[in-house]
């Protein structure tokens, strides 16, 4: 980090990302701060700036030297597990200030030495005690499966025998009265219930004769619309899809193939050709939907289906500190076990890390989306079929392309744009073809500073009318949102 970068970030104030502190205070008070990052989103802890005003005071070397081995003992004696930090000296204006840098946890929850456990809100932090956020925490370190624990009020006349054998007879080639034991213990050796009897979630999801009886938010939602728009009131088809996981994938994959285009690309006239987006990516996106989705959050896996796109949408974010780089590149976290290795068994899922790579080979034009703030991860798959070319844009020259490419109308209406700043435009436009913060926005472009952003980037797009207010009655409202207009 140099020093402009550090200027532009204290500039902004105290954040869910950035706390100020002019001396080190005290081993716990300082644990708490360093507990709270690591619980959250990680973050910088900048000794040497007025909490209060975020003025920049400075730290002589001596008191560097010594904070710097303060907060690292703090670290190590008063935070379990071991968490480990980076420290920097960066100066502005001559005056010097320490930097710690504070990754995201990959074993949650962290606590101080009293057992104290603290996440960020805001620019302040807020104890946790409540019990389904602790899971929470533990979730997202892989060190709880909510698939694994008993579902209430089940019992094994809640399972569908018919889907037991079936599994048994792909899995083992016998069925369950083949192994001679008996059923009830069978059924906890594969996890399917617990010890006293009950159904596991997994095993619910599975294998149950009604799963959405005691999970009703277990499903998918299936949306075709007219337009481009998920506020569009009028569609084409719509679904609700239920039933155990498999279900779940066959009655998916059959909304996405009954509307999406079948093209012909040279075959007989008589043939039913080959779906516009290759069948390969939709299962693969698909799976990766059901089998890794947070089963704490009570909400469904969309799939919305617009003109220029298709959209899976799975209730969590990326678990263990992961992000869209690392599933590009085959790099895996599993965070539902048991329903990984029942899918592995007798679905297309392997549990390899290789179906996103395997999608992306099939079939290039897909963009992944991690939503920390809205706790989802989202799919796009861009249609190959181009949108109407706008007038200004064929005077132009520009013809299209099937993977939506902003660039030709950029330049046309946005000439006074920064050359530097028309990838991070499109990628904007893209961004925000359904609505998004400023926020949102300076996140997926790395900018820190709104006003920066604004006067590069925003206030260009805007003019151009390629960007618009959602909320065009109130434009300076703090929770206004932006989307994508179709002069793209």
């Amino acid at each position: 980090m140099d020093a402009e970068e550090l200027k532009s970030i204290i500039s902004l104030g105290e954040n869910s990302h950035t706390e100020f502190k002019e001396h080190f205070s005290s081993p716990i008070s300082i644990a708490d701060e360093i507990v709270a990052f690591a619980n959250s989103k990680g973050g910088l802890l900048i000794f040497g700036v007025e909490d209060k005003t975020g003025k920049i005071k400075g730290l002589g070397y001596e008191e560097i030297q010594k904070t710097s081995s303060q907060v690292a003992n703090t670290a190590n004696e008063n935070i379990r597990p071991t968490l480990y930090i980076e420290s920097e000296t960066i100066a502005i204006d001559g005056k010097k200030l320490l930097v710690i840098h504070i990754g995201e946890g990959i074993s949650k929850p962290y606590k101080d030495i009293s057992g104290n456990i603290f996440v960020k809100q805001g620019a302040d932090k807020r104890r946790i005690t409540e019990n389904h956020e602790l899971l929470e925490l533990f979730y997202e370190s892989g060190t709880y499966h909510p698939d694994e624990e008993g579902v209430k009020n089940t019992d094994i006349n809640d399972l569908d025998k018919w889907l037991v054998n079936k599994y048994l007879m792909e899995v083992f080639h016998k069925k369950a009265s083949d192994f001679n034991i008996p059923f009830e213990k069978l059924m906890r050796n594969m996890q399917i219930t617990t010890i006293d009897g009950r159904l596991t979630l997994g095993g619910l999801l599975y294998f149950g004769s009604m799963p959405q009886m005691f999970y009703p938010e277990m499903v998918i939602k299936a949306v075709s619309f007219y337009g481009n728009s998920i506020g569009n009131t009028n569609y084409k088809d719509s679904r609700d899809i239920d039933g155990t996981i498999p279900r779940l994938f066959s009655e998916g994959m059959s909304f996405l193939k009954s509307n999406l285009h079948a093209l012909q690309d040279g075959q007989n006239f008589n043939s039913t050709g080959h779906l516009e987006i290759p069948e390969i990516a939709l299962e693969e996106v698909l799976q990766n939907a059901l089998v890794h989705r947070d089963y704490l959050k009570p909400a469904a896996i969309r799939l919305l289906i617009f003109d220029n796109r298709v959209e899976i949408i799975s209730p969590g974010k990326l678990p263990g500190g992961m992000d869209v780089d690392d599933i590009r590149l085959g790099n895996s976290f599993i965070r539902n076990r048991l329903m990984a290795s029942f899918c592995a068994k007798t679905m297309l899922y392997r549990g390899l890390g290789s179906g996103i790579i395997r999608a992306l080979n099939e079939y290039p034009r897909i963009e992944f989306v991690n939503d920390e703030s809205g706790n989802q991860f989202r799919c796009i798959l861009y249609r190959p079929l181009p949108d109407p070319i706008p007038k200004y844009a064929a005077e132009e020259g520009f013809v299209g392309e099937p993977f939506p490419t902003y660039r030709g109308a950029l330049e046309t209406r946005c000439p006074k744009l920064p050359k530097e700043e028309v990838e991070r435009a499109e990628k904007v436009l893209k961004l925000c073809l359904t609505p998004k913060s400023i926020l949102n926005m300076m996140e997926a472009t790395g900018y820190k500073s709104r006003t920066s952003f604004r006067r590069r980037l925003l206030t260009h797009l805007l003019a151009a009318g390629l960007l618009e207010p959602t909320d065009k009655k109130s434009p300076n409202s703090p929770r206004q949102t932006y989307i994508t207009t179709s002069h793209y």
